[in-house]
């Protein structure tokens, strides 16, 4: 299966923005524009019906939404209008959400919790009306949807970093994505920990594809580009870092980092990433540069490469720079 190359962007921008940026990253040839789910930020759907509304190609979707904020009868009801309205091009993303605790919302038996969303939206969109009993999810038989949809099953993707995450998506998922690495390293872990679960389903690895995406700034000023990728990723470092157990991280760096971004001091948390670290968690420099991270994790097995937020000094720059420079390196 050919290797796909995505866009990820942040729901923080205006009516008008989100077109733009798409109509560009059609036409240049990226595969799947993905929209994060982060905490206050606008809900994924606003951008991408409006990304459906003016391309033909792409697929579209949110990683992730999550159930605890958002019920499975709500994000079914999603995923059924993004996939109407880009005929058939939308895709679903599940994960257990993160820092949801800044909204009082706790998350109890996060795995079953996305086992059994993915169960109750994928039969209200089969419009199977025989009912599902959960540990936390249920529906009452004959409970349908009552509108129609473009699909039954749009596929899933997971997303997870552990071992037991990693073999849920074994078992019920199309992709996993690892959100907030670009680490070639990982991409075996990852491997192991998916077959796991597509053991235990019967199920061939190989068809769970493996997703990575990470910050991304690229431009023509390399060292611009590496600086301001250190300030957008010290907020997700504190998230993510410890969670790679290949990387062996500079005493209390995670600590420190943490502490100035509680403190709104992300540029200064951001000095504090040493290079190797930075290259772990986000693409950065120059479009050569970027170009050799991502073919790293092509080489190591991915089935997608995404390239998040913010792309560049400004937005439109860096889609311009990864479509013009940067995917032609990667396609030759």
């Amino acid at each position: 299966m050919a290797v796909e190359i995505g866009l990820g962007l942040q729901s923080d921008k205006p009516a008008g923005a989100y077109a733009r940026l798409a109509r560009a990253a059609e036409s240049y040839g990226f595969d799947v524009l993905t929209v994060f789910g982060d905490l206050m930020y606008q809900p994924p759907i606003f951008p991408l019906l409006e990304m459906a509304q003016v391309t033909t190609r792409v697929r579209l979707g949110a990683a992730c939404l999550n159930p605890y904020s958002l019920a499975p009868y709500e994000i079914a009801g999603q995923v059924a209008a993004l996939d109407l309205a880009s005929q058939g091009r939308a895709y679903l993303g599940l994960a257990r959400g993160t820092w949801l605790g800044a909204v009082g919302l706790a998350q109890p038996k996060p795995l079953t919790a996305i086992e059994e969303a993915a169960a109750v939206v994928y039969r209200l969109l089969s419009a199977d009306r025989a009912g599902y009993a959960g540990r936390v999810f249920s529906l009452a038989p004959g409970t349908a949807l009552r509108y129609p949809v473009q699909r039954p099953d749009p596929p899933l993707l997971v997303g997870a970093w552990g071992p037991q995450g990693a073999a849920l998506a074994g078992r019920i998922a199309d992709e996993i994505k690892v959100g907030g690495s670009a680490n070639p390293d990982m991409v075996p872990v990852i491997r192991d920990r998916v077959r796991a679960g597509a053991v235990k389903a019967g199920r061939n690895v190989e068809d769970i594809g493996i997703v990575l995406g990470a910050v991304t700034v690229v431009d023509d000023d390399g060292e611009a580009a590496r600086a301001k990728a250190r300030t957008e990723v010290a907020m997700y470092l504190a998230v993510v870092a410890e969670l790679d157990p290949t990387v062996v991280l500079p005493r209390d760096l995670v600590e420190q980092v943490g502490k100035l971004v509680d403190a709104g001091d992300h540029e200064a948390a951001g000095q504090l990433i040493p290079d190797e670290v930075l290259d772990r968690f986000a693409f950065s420099g120059t479009p050569a540069q970027v170009a050799a991270q991502a073919q790293a994790l092509i080489d190591a097995g991915v089935r997608r490469v995404e390239f998040g937020t913010p792309h560049g000094l400004t937005d439109e720059h860096g889609v311009e720079l990864l479509g013009s420079a940067v995917l032609p390196l990667l396609r030759r």
